[in-house]
């Protein structure tokens, strides 16, 4: 693994941190962003990459950016994300909010309990139905305020559904015989230009009825922390098609993922749950397409982690294990 930025192996070190200096910085990456955990707060700076679907190469960008994800995620968790801090060089080196040049930004947020994630509850067996349906509350009323308008519509029309359903496909094809095999790559995407050519009327009465909303894009169980109520973080920022999505493809997301962890009762629980706080009986005709798009979506996302020259030999096999999985789930979808 090549050696760490000079930026990242100063912001290890705790005394660069305004609050009283923590014993220890733990750092956690994603493809997009190096996370620094102290004891009470979360930093999360954007890496300075250009993956096609986000383009964070400039200061000025990722800046943006920043400000955009505590804007947005304020939305359903606004006592976490409390700003964008400067990380300066000065006569005192490399600090986070102290003066000199402004060479980075990173969000700054609470931290969160890792005890009650809910993908830390359900490893433990922690989650109930009625944890669940309190999320599909939580998630109704949410969408019910969500934006919507004539543009954000456009976003589930066929020609919006088709370039995010040919992405996948067409990102994922230098994993075909690693994470995901050539028959289960075809067998996906014949199922799902099937299914949109089929559905068409579906789709469009979706938009007429203002289902296509500025909703959340990666909710997942990772993203939700059962504290002080329930806490939804980490929504997309990057890329607004990401984010304006039909309804029932949000729902689709964490059930997928309830799915993925083994927990079909809990899955159902929480769309039902939904149904019913949301009336929207549309969903159940749609849910296992969506199922099958996220929990592709999900296994392609695992997969360009491999390409990552700052993540671990060893982490990447576990990586390789989950994308394959998703993958697996994806295909389950089509066989029910």
């Amino acid at each position: 693994m090549p050696q760490l930025p000079e930026l990242v192996q100063a912001l290890l070190n705790p005394k660069v941190y305004p609050e009283t200096p923590p014993q220890v910085v733990e750092l956690v990456q994603t493809q997009m962003s190096f996370i620094f955990l102290t004891e009470d707060y979360v930093y999360k700076v954007k890496k300075p990459v250009d993956l096609g679907y986000l383009d964070y190469t400039t200061l000025n960008k990722r800046h943006f950016y920043c400000q955009r994800e505590v804007e947005l995620n304020r939305r359903l968790c606004p006592d976490v994300y409390l700003g964008v801090v400067p990380i300066t060089r000065g006569g005192s080196g490399i600090l986070v909010g102290g003066q000199g040049k402004v060479i980075e930004y990173a969000v700054k947020m609470r931290r969160l309990p890792q005890r009650a994630m809910m993908d830390v509850l359900l490893a433990n067996n922690q989650v109930s139905p009625q944890m669940v349906s309190r999320v599909a509350q939580k998630l109704a009323g949410f969408h019910q305020r969500a934006e919507t308008n004539a543009h954000i519509s456009t976003f589930g029309d066929l020609e919006a559904i088709t370039r995010n359903t040919e992405e996948n496909f067409t990102q994922t094809e230098r994993y075909v015989g690693n994470t995901i095999s050539r028959e289960k790559y075809q067998r996906i995407k014949d199922y799902t230009d099937g299914f949109v050519k089929k559905n068409a009327s579906l789709f469009w009465k979706r938009i007429a009825k203002g289902r296509i909303r500025d909703c959340h894009g990666d909710l997942h169980a990772a993203h939700i922390c059962f504290t002080n109520g329930i806490c939804v973080f980490d929504c997309i920022e990057f890329n607004d098609r990401f984010r304006y999505c039909d309804i029932a493809s949000e729902v689709a997301f964490l059930a997928m993922d309830l799915d993925h962890y083994r927990r079909a009762d809990l899955s159902q629980s929480f769309v039902n749950a939904y149904i019913d706080m949301s009336r929207d009986r549309e969903i159940n005709k749609l849910l296992n397409f969506y199922k099958c798009y996220r929990a592709y979506v999900r296994g392609k996302v695992e997969s360009f982690k491999l390409d990552d020259p700052y993540i671990p030999a060893e982490e990447k096999t576990r990586v390789s294990a989950t994308a394959r999985s998703y993958f697996d789930l994806a295909k389950s979808y089509i066989e029910i």
